[in-house]
C-alpha cells in the first residue's frame, strides 16, 4: 500500500506523511555512495514518498546536487521539492535579498528543476528576525511572482522565533513552517504550538523525529548539543530496546507520524534499505501494513518503558531549556513587580487611615 498523504496547510499540496530528508546525501553524517544515494531517491518515490527536502547548507551544496541527479529521472508534477536559503555554512548566514535571490537560482541549477515548490528561510534564529520580515520574505515573494518558487516557509529550532515572524507579517506571506526536534518521544513542544500555527493557516512540517540521533541504538554524534542528562536517558532507552529486541528508532518514527495535524515528518535517508525500513515502519504505525501480534506486543511494552525512562527529561532540548529559563526570569520579574505594587498599595492604604 502507498504511503498516505496529508494536505499541507493552505498550499493545496498533498505530501506523503513521511518525507525524504536529503541532508545525508551531502555526506553530513558519513561518506556516501552517490549511486546508492540516487537509487534511494528512486526507491523513495517508488514506495510513495513525494516530498523531498534539502538545503545548500547540507554538505556545502552536495546534498542538492545528488538529490538533483535522482530527481531528474522522476516526473516533475508528481514530486514536491523543498530547499532553503540563508544558511550556507556552520557560521555563515546571509538573509539579504540579493543573496537569497541568487541562492534560489543556484539551487534550481543543482536540483535540475524549473521551479522550487517550497523555499524556506533556514534556521532563522541565527539571523535578524526583523531582516527576515522586512527583507528576506519580500524578496522570496518576488521570486514567487516570477514563478521560480511556489510557496514560502521558515525553519528554526525555537518555536518562539517562528511565532515572532508570523505575528509580524501579513497573512499568506508564510505558507509553511518547519520545526525540528520538537515532536519526538523526548520532546513534544510542537504539540502545544499546533493550534497557533493552524490559526495562522500555515502548513506544519516536522523534522528530526529521532532527535538528531539521540533516539537510535548507536546514539548521537559527539557534537550533539543535548544536555548530559538527556543523553544518558536516551542511552538508557536504547539499552532497554536492545534488551527486548526492539529498534528504538522505529518506535520514535512511528510515534512522530501518528499526529494528523503534522502534514509530513522528515527523516534523513541515503540508502534504499533505510528507505524501505522507514516506509514499512510508517505503514505499520498507521495500520496500513500488518505486523505479527508477538512483535506488536513487544514493541508496545518497549514503548511504555521508553516513555517512562524519558519522562524526567521530556522537552529538555537546549532551546526548550533556554525558553524555560527566560520564562522563569519573566515570571520572577513580574512577581517582584506585583509585590512592589502590593507594598505601595499597603502604604497608600496606611496613609488613608
Amino acid at each position: 500500500m502507498a504511503l498516505p498523504r496529508r494536505l499541507l496547510g493552505n498550499t493545496g499540496l498533498e505530501v506523503s506523511v513521511l518525507g525524504f530528508g536529503a541532508s545525508p546525501l551531502g555526506g553530513v553524517f558519513q561518506e556516501i555512495n552517490e549511486a546508492e544515494g540516487i537509487a534511494s531517491v528512486h526507491e523513495a518515490f517508488k514506495l510513495g514518498i513525494n516530498f523531498f527536502d534539502t538545503s545548500p547548507f547540507y554538505g556545502s551544496t552536495k546534498s542538492e546536487a545528488v538529490l538533483g541527479k535522482g530527481l531528474k529521472d522522476l516526473p516533475r508534477d508528481k514530486i514536491i521539492v523543498s530547499t532553503k536559503v540563508g544558511r550556507y555554512g556552520q557560521e555563515y548566514f546571509d538573509f539579504s535579498a540579493e543573496r537569497v535571490a541568487s541562492s534560489v537560482r543556484e539551487s534550481l541549477a543543482r536540483l535540475q528543476i524549473p521551479y522550487i515548490d517550497i523555499i524556506q528561510c533556514h534556521d532563522i534564529e541565527f539571523g535578524s528576525l526583523d531582516q527576515i520580515i522586512s527583507e528576506t520574505l519580500p524578496a522570496l515573494q518576488q521570486l514567487k511572482a516570477q514563478g521560480l518558487v511556489r510557496f514560502v516557509g521558515i525553519t528554526g529550532l525555537p518555536l518562539s522565533a517562528l511565532q515572532y515572524v508570523l505575528d509580524r507579517v501579513p497573512p499568506g506571506t508564510v505558507d509553511v513552517i518547519l520545526s525540528y526536534c520538537h515532536y519526538s518521544l523526548n520532546d513534544t513542544a510542537l504539540q502545544d504550538a499546533i493550534p497557533y500555527f493552524q490559526e495562522k493557516q500555515v502548513g506544519i512540517i516536522s523534522a528530526s523525529p529521532l532527535s538528531m540521533g539521540l533516539l537510535t541504538q548507536q546514539g548521537p554524534p559527539e557534537w550533539h548539543p543535548a544536555p548530559a542528562e538527556l543523553k544518558e536517558a536516551a542511552a538508557a532507552a536504547a539499552a532497554c530496546c536492545r534488551d527486548q529486541g526492539v529498534d528504538l528508532a522505529k518506535l520514535a518514527l512511528q510515534f512522530a507520524v501518528k499526529n494528523p495535524s503534522i502534514s509530513t515528518t522528515l527523516v534523513g535517508m541515503c540508502s534504499s534499505d533505510v528507505v524501505r525500513t522507514n516506509v514499512s515502519a510508517v505503514l505499520q504505525a498507521l495500520g496500513a501494513e500488518a505486523v505479527d501480534s508477538s512483535s506488536a506486543r513487544q514493541e508496545k511494552k518497549a514503548l511504555e518503558e521508553v516513555e517512562r525512562i524519558l519522562a524526567p527529561v521530556k522537552d529538555l532540548t537546549k532551546s526548550a531549556r533556554q525558553e524555560r529559563k527566560a520564562l522563569d526570569e519573566v515570571e520572577r520579574i513580574l512577581a517582584s513587580v506585583m509585590d512592589l505594587a502590593e507594598h505601595v498599595g499597603n502604604l497608600n492604604g496606611s496613609d488613608r487611615q
